[in-house]
């Protein structure tokens, strides 16, 4: 049995890399989180600071702020063990989104593997909600503005956000318990929920195998690559030293995180540049793209300009979730799927999967509009209403041009079929006509280029059925056709050729040339 294992094949490929990213970078995290614990005390009591940074010397603090001061002058290579911990976790989400579009892009979500899919997607969001836990535990004053734009949400649920809010906070804001609570879930639940994840992770992709791209060779129910040992190990083993390499050195001369330059927490300030991890970065936009609209009904105050982002904040994330399931409905097909999409060859995903980052890109910068303003002088006025405007534009305009980009090397793909490889030599034809020579395609690079599955657009029942009774068609029904007609229809791709219609090309190509006059 352990002989079989080590000779697993993976397929070699370096998009296959960035999910290793991410469990690489998930592995420095916890270790240098265990280091950091062993230092950091995630209490709230207050204390008179007496350390080695003389600027906030007499000053008081809580202990939480006080024992990361601690850590980063005073506990030898604490200051790189946090600053690695921190980079380590931007890398980790960074590469969990790369990694997950890049699995949507290819369509690896396919049957059999949509709960690898979900698992993945609840990775990513433990992930980015306990990075956002993570830079809150240091109580410093942009951790705690960070926590007062929690708060706010919070408040902005109708009925019971109050409650909500007393109860997180165990009492009025900033209380006195929500750093030991962050502690504990930081530390011990969300990181615990996020192992099993990841086992279950591992342990479908090893039992579903892993998918590769098309190519000689290649096909649905085979898998083609390098085994396990000891090829994938030497690779796998050499990369994760190279990635903890690298974040090391950008840990070592990219500061981030300087919290005593913000200062301990007061309620009664607030950082001037205060800003998220890039990747909490889009729920800010969405509260500054927001207009702070309310509503007053019977005494109380239904304050939108909160509420509706922080609706739209999980329903961004959801779209993306979800849209594989949508696609499984469209098309109706449950046979399992290891071979690789090119992006080309399903342009509307693709096309959808562009809008959802140009939108996420919006929003990124709608929550840096303050920034954008100061480093470019320019009018933050103008950078919000951009952002709004290009809130419901961007997605669409960029949807459009993707789908027509994608449509677009379906048709070269096409003529390379058909005609060849453009070789950029010009030949003069007896006649006087001057043309490019094509070059013939390798039998690889056609079987490459032919190497997947169209579906063909559904059709709506007949309007009558046998017995001269009019038909009644749900809307479910009648949303399923139009979807799948702008997916598969004229308009949503390139009709597919065929090996005989190439060999057919090639077969006439061949007697024309023939029948052409030789130059003498």
């Amino acid at each position: 049995m352990a002989k079989a294992n080590l000779r697993k094949v993976f397929p070699d490929h370096w998009s296959f890399l960035i999910g290793e990213i991410a469990l690489y970078t998930f592995i420095i995290i916890i270790l240098t989180g265990v280091y950091l614990t062993l230092f950091f005390k995630p209490a709230m009591n207050e204390v008179v600071y007496d350390g080695r940074w003389t600027p906030l010397s007499g000053i008081r603090m809580s202990q939480a702020y006080e024992s990361t001061l601690h850590i980063s002058f005073d506990v030898r290579g604490g200051l790189l063990m946090r600053q690695v911990h921190h980079w380590a976790a931007i890398v980790f989400i960074a590469s969990m989104i790369v990694h997950m579009m890049r699995t949507f892009f290819n369509g690896v979500f396919r049957k059999p593997r949509e709960i690898n899919w979900l698992s993945g997607a609840g990775l990513l969001i433990l992930g980015m909600f306990d990075g956002f836990m993570g830079y809150s535990l240091p109580d410093d004053l942009l951790s705690g503005t960070g926590l007062r734009f929690m708060e706010g949400a919070i408040l902005s649920i109708p009925i019971v956000g109050t409650y909500l809010s007393f109860f997180f906070f165990d009492g009025q804001f900033p209380g006195s318990a929500i750093v030991p609570r962050l502690f504990t879930v930081h530390v011990l639940l969300i990181p615990g929920i996020m192992l099993g994840l990841l086992a279950l992770h591992m342990i479908l992709l090893v039992y579903h195998k892993h998918t590769h791209h098309p190519g000689p060779g290649k096909k649905n129910m085979n898998i083609v690559g390098p085994p396990l040992w000891p090829v994938y190990v030497a690779k796998s083993g050499g990369f994760f030293f190279l990635v903890f390499g690298v974040t090391t050195l950008m840990s070592a001369i990219a500061q981030i995180n300087p919290v005593w330059s913000y200062g301990p927490y007061r309620p009664d300030q607030v950082s001037t540049d205060a800003q998220p991890d890039w990747y909490m970065g889009y729920s800010e936009g969405l509260i500054r793209l927001m207009p702070g609209w309310e509503i007053n009904l019977w005494g109380h105050t239904l304050v939108l300009g909160v509420l509706i982002p922080f609706l739209v904040f999980p329903t961004v994330l959801l779209v993306i979730w979800l849209y594989p399931f949508l696609e499984a409905w469209i098309t109706g097909d449950r046979r399992e799927h290891h071979l690789n999409e090119r992006p080309r060859n399903a342009p509307t995903r693709t096309a959808f999967g562009a809008a959802w980052i140009a939108l996420y890109a919006v929003l990124l910068a709608g929550g840096g509009n303050d920034l954008i303003a100061t480093h470019f002088q320019l009018s933050i006025n103008a950078i919000t209403w951009t952002c709004r405007i290009a809130f419901f534009v961007a997605p669409v305009v960029v949807f459009v041009i993707t789908k027509r980009i994608c449509l677009g090397l379906q048709h070269k793909d096409r003529q390379k079929l058909l005609h060849g490889r453009e070789s950029g030599i010009i030949q003069r034809l007896p006649h006087g006509e001057y043309a490019e020579v094509h070059e013939p395609l390798s039998p690889g690079e056609k079987y490459t280029l032919t190497a997947y599955e169209q579906y063909l657009p559904l059709e709506l029942p007949p309007s009558v059925d046998e017995a001269g009774v009019a038909r009644k068609l749900s809307f479910k029904e009648r949303l399923r056709v139009s979807l799948s007609r702008s997916y598969f229809g004229r308009d949503g791709q390139v009709a597919k050729l065929t090996k005989e219609q190439v060999a057919e090309h090639e077969e006439h190509a061949t007697e024309e040339r023939a029948e052409e006059p030789q130059r003498p």
